[in-house]
């Protein structure tokens, strides 16, 4: 079949919901400052390939963050597929300059391409942005997590504030969650040894104790809460870039689900707490579930606050129960 007709892309004004057959669930939820700014995005069937799934989640901030996370939730998953065809047929071919790539195992050659075509995804995604004529992402951008799953390989791909987190059995048969990204927040000593050099700031200001925002050198600007994003140009030169964490994990018999959310998922639920809501739902209200609970923990540990923008995707990697009956997009 064409590409298009496996491709389930959830662009999301309000609260949207899907269940993408047995592979996967997706819910979002609007918050209480606007219109919605996060995107999800599903591919079935990614690249024409039966074994290969597309999962993305963007969360946009700035006056132009719903657009901006628009254009990327669409063109992301696209030139993320180009990318790795190139790469990978060059390697293919033997024209690769770097003879070290042969004698790599062949798990570190798949990482290597899958890597690199993260890498120059996300920073043509970010040019592009930044020349883009009807976007401004001047002050705007988004965050970008996305999970690729070929076969039983697993590769994530993070920047940003969003978070991937691992249900998988341990040694006792229990349900644990192994967190498979990291947050980028200025206040990570790597990110912001980066950014003081690039002579941006990281602290707390007054009225938000406890949230690290990267600065600009002079007063009076606003500040940012992450430390890698797309878009945020005015950022750029100050120590924020847009350069993905990518890692990569084979599929065990003991995995179970992954999990894709905003910061509007973690900011109020832990890691546990998460792969316990959505291993107790159906798969077609799994993620459904998980941002109803965020929503209710958000008024309850937050309250005069207002409400993020809250998302998430649940991604299963094993077939259902036979008792179980899958849900249409």
């Amino acid at each position: 079949r064409e590409a298009r007709k496996n491709r389930r892309i959830l662009r999301c004004p309000g609260t949207t919901t899907a269940s993408c057959g047995s592979t996967a669930s997706a819910f979002s939820k609007k918050g209480e400052k606007g219109i919605n700014q996060d995107c999800l995005t599903v591919w079935e069937e990614f690249g024409c390939q039966q074994d290969m799934t597309f999962c993305g989640i963007f969360d946009g901030h700035g006056p132009w963050g719903h657009f901006v996370a628009k254009w990327v939730s669409k063109f992301l998953p696209s030139l993320l597929l180009h990318n790795w065809q190139e790469i990978l047929a060059v390697h293919s071919l033997g024209d690769d300059r770097d003879v070290k790539f042969s004698q790599l195992p062949i798990d570190a050659q798949h990482f290597h391409i899958w890597k690199q075509t993260c890498l120059r995804t996300c920073a043509t995604l970010d040019q592009e942005l930044e020349q883009h004529p009807r976007v401004d992402s001047f002050d705007s951008g988004t965050t970008a997590l996305a999970i690729v799953r070929q076969g039983e390989l697993m590769t994530i791909a993070n920047v940003g504030d969003s978070r991937a987190v691992l249900a998988t059995n341990d040694e006792n048969g229990n349900l644990a969650a192994v967190q498979l990204t990291v947050d980028f927040k200025p206040n990570l000593p790597q990110e912001a040894e980066r950014i003081a050099l690039s002579r941006g700031r990281v602290f707390c200001s007054d009225d938000e104790p406890g949230v690290y925002r990267v600065w600009q050198p002079q007063k009076g600007a606003s500040g940012l809460a992450l430390s890698r994003s797309l878009g945020d140009h005015c950022m750029k030169e100050f120590g924020l870039i847009s350069e993905p964490g990518v890692m990569q994990r084979h599929i065990k018999i003991g995995d179970q689900f992954a999990i894709l959310a905003t910061d509007g998922v973690w900011d109020v639920i832990s890691n546990e707490e998460a792969v316990q809501i959505v291993s107790s739902a159906p798969r077609e209200k799994s993620a459904k579930r998980l941002v109803n609970h965020a929503a209710r923990a958000w008024k309850r540990k937050r309250p005069g606050i207002a409400m993020d923008d809250i998302s998430a995707i649940c991604m299963y990697f094993h077939n259902p129960s036979p008792s179980y009956h899958s849900c249409s997009v």
